[in-house]
């Protein structure tokens, strides 16, 4: 793999090795697994009212090329593909994308599956309607290259959509302490706390790329019912919608 600027290799590594976890729903990708339908909701819901579709449709998407950035096993570009968007995936992780494109094919869905980091396809001159990256700002090694690399692959005209974790204390001791040492919900050393990304800083690195914050939502989890939800609450869990500088998206 070519050297990145963005993509860390101890995070890789870290990845690498869990690898096969990816889609079992009871093991290590346990909370990114329940989180998931909170996370294609907002995705769905944000990229059809921005390209004038009606989300209830069975496919809204169609017709939308979408780039998912830092994949995983494909927990996100599984569902969004069947709801028509053309899909390209990208991870840093040869394992990992090995183990989403198994997938994929197994299930008939068609989802262009690539190793890479995201500053390699603006190389290669690429840009999407919309590209997605969740839960990914925080591990890599490089804030402000990776931000530049996935604006410039958003077209104009078109959206971002990002979700991550806030740097706050109660997020040090729920997101960090309490997942990681107490509910053991993912592998201790997942997280860096001071990786943790602020909605203002989110904001603040994306305006001069021609990215401007539409909407942003918490996401926050009720132990009782065991489940997530969309919320106000953005202490700890957050998904942004950025739109880009450029012609109606409505109009193609």
């Amino acid at each position: 793999m070519p050297t990145s600027t963005t993509a860390s290799p101890d995070e890789i590594a870290r990845f690498a090795a869990i690898a096969d976890e990816w889609w079992n729903d009871t093991g290590k990708f346990k909370p990114l697994h329940k989180l998931n339908p909170v996370r294609v909701q907002f995705a769905r819901d944000c990229l059809a009212a921005h390209f004038g579709r009606d989300p209830l449709a069975t496919d809204p998407l169609t017709g939308l090329s979408l780039l998912d950035v830092g994949c995983g096993g494909g927990l996100m570009s599984e569902p969004l593909c069947r709801l028509g968007a053309d899909m390209t995936s990208i991870d840093a992780g040869d394992e990992t994308v090995e183990v989403a494109r198994n997938h994929a094919l197994r299930n008939d869905l068609d989802i262009i599956y690539r190793q890479a980091a995201p500053e390699a396809l603006v190389g290669e001159h690429l840009s999407f309607d919309a590209v997605m990256s969740l839960e990914v700002i925080e591990h890599v090694s490089d804030v402000d290259a990776f931000l530049a690399a996935v604006s410039s692959l958003v077209k104009p005209g078109g959206a971002l959509v990002l979700g991550t974790l806030n740097r706050t204390l109660k997020s040090l001791a729920l997101a960090k302490f309490g997942a990681e040492y107490v509910l053991r919900w993912v592998p201790v050393g997942t997280h860096e706390w001071k990786k943790f990304i602020r909605p203002s800083e989110l904001a603040n690195g994306l305006r001069p790329h021609g990215l401007t914050l539409s909407k942003i939502r918490g996401v926050s989890f009720n132990p009782f019912q065991d489940e997530w939800s969309l919320s106000r609450d953005t202490d700890v869990n957050y998904l942004a919608y950025f739109t880009k500088d450029g012609p109606d998206p409505t109009i193609r």
